[in-house]
């Protein structure tokens, strides 16, 4: 899968804009803070209906407009699909494909995949469980339907029952209703649990191969999947945990507060490991995740690359770059110096502006 183009409306800060993308490597440089950033999240959220940043629809509308529009063309296998967003202050988003109106975002999801990188991501390793557990949730939602069913269903049921914990205090007469959004929470939780067992294999399948070629053949990378409870145990720690959640206000026992740790030489490098096998490992994580979407969807995802090559030495830079090999890649930068450098094949490159982009070299 490839896109095609791009159309955007009142989108952060850009009025209206058109862009047509190669589909090899394409080019988005200029200063900071002129919207290259917005270009590749708007990308992303036609593709997965969500920020990667976490932004809220109302924050991403043009400041002084109630509403925003996104519209993509993709094409797969000489089959090119439309899909058509609009994103509203007040309401929920409307989605439609090639014209017709989709009722739940969810549809959308598996159309396109991408695949985000951005220079936070290589502080993934060292920052908290938070940004692992959103790193594959993130992925997970959109390679399994299910799952993305299963995650919004139990984040809704823990909210409910935190609000419960918390009108227990003054009403302690509740207490019985704390049983119902148990069984319901251990209902959907069970099920992300096993996605997230089977995602740390498929993980490993990959990443095992691709991190001793990443470190010169010198260390070997496990991820290891941490669960909050396992699975035997879920149902009676949830009750257990009544008198304790009553008391916190929140709810202690489940997959949102699980972890995964990443071993080396039998060294967990999240406490143990130098800033460079952390950064070396954030990218097998992030190279594994493209190869992880080749396997599945047997389709090549949309690579965007959000200014991380400044960030990696020239070895890992040139690692990273002749890994894109056939994937469309869309890539920002402040200068072409690198690419330049690293003689890289360049297809169309874009200067961005104060939120204008102009097309260098568009055949």
């Amino acid at each position: 899968m490839i896109i095609k183009s791009i159309e955007l409306a009142d989108y952060r800060n850009y009025d209206t804009l058109t862009m047509n993308f190669d589909r090899g490597t394409n080019i988005l440089y200029g200063d900071n803070a002129q919207g290259k950033t917005n270009i590749l999240e708007a990308i992303y959220v036609a593709a997965t209906t969500k920020s990667h940043k976490g932004s809220k629809d109302k924050e991403i509308i043009r400041f002084d407009r109630e509403e925003a529009h996104i519209r993509t063309y993709l094409e797969k296998e000489g089959v090119e699909t439309r899909v058509d967003m609009h994103l509203r202050k007040s309401k929920s988003k409307g989605i439609a494909i090639d014209g017709q109106k989709i009722k739940r975002a969810a549809d959308l999801l598996g159309l396109c995949s991408v695949v985000f990188f951005s220079p936070e991501d290589l502080s993934i390793i060292k920052n908290g469980p938070s940004e692992r557990r959103r790193f594959v949730d993130m992925e997970l939602c959109q390679l399994d339907s299910f799952y993305l069913y299963n995650l919004n269903h139990y984040n809704k049921i823990i909210n409910q029952r935190n609000t419960l914990l918390k009108d227990l205090y003054l009403n302690p007469d509740l207490r019985d209703t704390l049983n119902i959004w148990d069984m319901q929470l251990v209902s959907y939780g069970s099920k992300i649990i096993e996605r997230r067992k089977l995602f740390e294999r498929q993980l490993n399948e990959i990443i095992f191969d691709i991190h001793r070629k990443l470190s010169g053949e010198k260390e070997e990378l496990h991820v290891v999947y941490e669960p909050n409870v396992e699975l035997e145990d879920f149902e009676r720690k949830m009750r257990e945990s009544q008198d304790r959640d009553m008391r916190a206000k929140m709810t202690t026992v489940g997959p949102h507060r699980d972890d995964f740790s990443f071993v080396v030489g039998g060294v967990d490098i999240r406490k143990y490991g130098s800033q460079g096998q952390q950064r070396t490992a954030a990218l097998s994580l992030k190279l594994s995740e493209i190869e992880l979407v080749k396997r599945l969807t047997k389709d090549t995802p949309i690579l965007l690359l959000d200014d991380v090559l400044s960030e990696l030495d020239s070895s890992r830079q040139n690692y990273l770059l002749n890994s894109i090999g056939e994937i469309q890649t869309i890539i920002t930068c402040t200068g072409l110096e690198e690419f330049v450098n690293n003689r890289f094949q360049i297809n169309r490159v874009f200067c961005v502006e104060n939120g204008t982009v102009s097309c260098m070299n568009e055949s």
